[in-house]
C-alpha cells in the first residue's frame, strides 16, 4: 500500500507537517505514516577523554554514572518519541485520514530510506528542534533527506494554509519536463490553478520546453497561466511568489540556470529559505 511519510519531532513545525500530510493524503487517497527518529544526541552523553586525567577507581565510578545517565536519557527520549508520534497520529486522524507511526533510533534520513519504497511523498518541516531560527538556517535533516531520497519532498511552512494557487519554477533545462510529468501523474494539485514561471528568455529549446509543459499540464486538466521574467532566479521567483500570492512552490532539487549543485548553495536552498510558503521539491 502506498503512503505519505510525515517526519515529526518536537519542533513548532510538527503540527504543520501533520496538517500538510493530512491534506496531501486526502488528495491522493492514501494513509500517512508518522516517522520519528531518536537521534544519538538525545540518548548519549557528550564523550569525554578521561585517559590519564583520573585515577582508575575514580574513572570507573564516573563511567558508571555516565552509563546510568545515558540509560535514563534513553528512557526519556523513548517516552517523548511515543508522545510526539501519538499526538501526530491523533491530529492526522482528526482530519479523517488513516495514520500509523514508526519510531527508530538513528539518523532521520536513514529511517526514511527504510520506509520510502512504497511512499508517494515525504513531508518534513523547514526546520527542526536544533535549527537556528535567528539566522534562518534550514534544518540539517532537511538537506540530508532531500539528498538521499528519490521521492518528492514537501517542505512544510510554519502553518498550513488552504491552497489557492501554486507555482512551478520552470528553468527550461532538460530535467524540467520531469517535474511536469510528476504533476500530470498525480492528483495532488490538479484542482488548483497553476502558474508556470520561467526566469529567462522564452526562446530556443527552453521556450519550446515551456510551451510543451503548458500544453501537457492543460491536457491533464490543469488551469495554467505562463509568466516569464529576467534576473537572478531566486530573487525574481521570491518576488513573483509574493506578488501573485502563491501558496505553494514546486521546483526541482537541482538549481536553476548556471547552478547545478544539489541543495547546498543552490537556488533550491535559497528559495526554501526566503519563501514563507511550503515548497514541493521533485527529483
Amino acid at each position: 500500500m502506498t503512503k505519505i511519510l510525515a517526519c515529526v519531532d518536537g519542533s513548532i513545525y510538527a503540527q504543520s507537517v501533520c496538517d500538510h500530510a493530512a491534506w496531501a493524503a486526502g488528495k491522493i487517497g492514501v494513509p500517512v505514516e508518522v516517522i520519528h527518529a531518536i537521534g544519538r544526541e538525545e540518548t548519549s552523553s557528550r564523550p569525554f577523554d578521561l585517559s590519564g586525567s583520573l585515577e582508575f577507581g575514580a574513572r570507573e565510578a564516573l563511567l558508571a554514572e555516565l552509563a546510568e545517565l545515558d540509560a535514563q536519557k534513553a528512557k526519556v527520549a523513548t517516552r517523548r518519541a511515543h508522545l510526539v508520534t501519538e499526538q501526530a497520529v491523533a491530529r492526522i486522524q482528526e482530519a479523517g485520514i488513516s495514520a500509523t507511526s514508526r519510531i527508530r533510533r538513528g539518523d532521520l534520513a536513514e529511517t526514511i530510506r527504510e520506509a520510502e519504497a512504497d511512499a508517494r511523498l515525504v513531508v518534513i518541516g523547514k526546520r527542526g528542534e536544533a535549527a537556528d531560527f535567528a539566522t534562518g538556517h534550514l534544518g540539517s535533516n532537511l538537506e540530508r533527506v532531500i539528498r538521499s531520497l528519490s521521492k518528492p519532498v514537501l517542505v512544510a511552512a510554519r502553518a498550513f494554509q488552504p491552497l489557492q494557487r501554486f507555482m512551478v519554477a520552470f528553468d527550461g533545462g532538460r530535467s524540467s519536463p520531469q517535474i511536469v510529468e510528476r504533476l500530470v501523474a498525480s492528483p495532488l494539485l490538479r484542482d488548483v490553478p497553476c502558474e508556470l514561471f520561467m526566469v529567462g528568455e522564452p526562446s530556443g529549446d527552453a521556450g519550446e520546453r515551456l510551451h510543451a509543459a503548458q500544453n501537457q499540464l492543460q491536457g491533464a486538466g490543469y488551469d495554467v497561466t505562463v509568466a516569464t521574467a529576467k534576473g537572478d532566479a531566486d530573487e525574481v521567483i521570491t518576488e513573483q511568489v509574493k506578488r501573485d500570492e502563491i501558496g505553494l512552490l514546486v521546483m526541482g532539487a537541482y538549481g536553476h540556470s548556471r547552478v547545478r549543485n544539489l541543495i547546498v548553495g543552490s537556488t533550491t536552498t535559497r528559495l526554501i529559505q526566503s519563501c514563507a510558503i511550503p515548497v514541493l521539491v521533485i527529483r
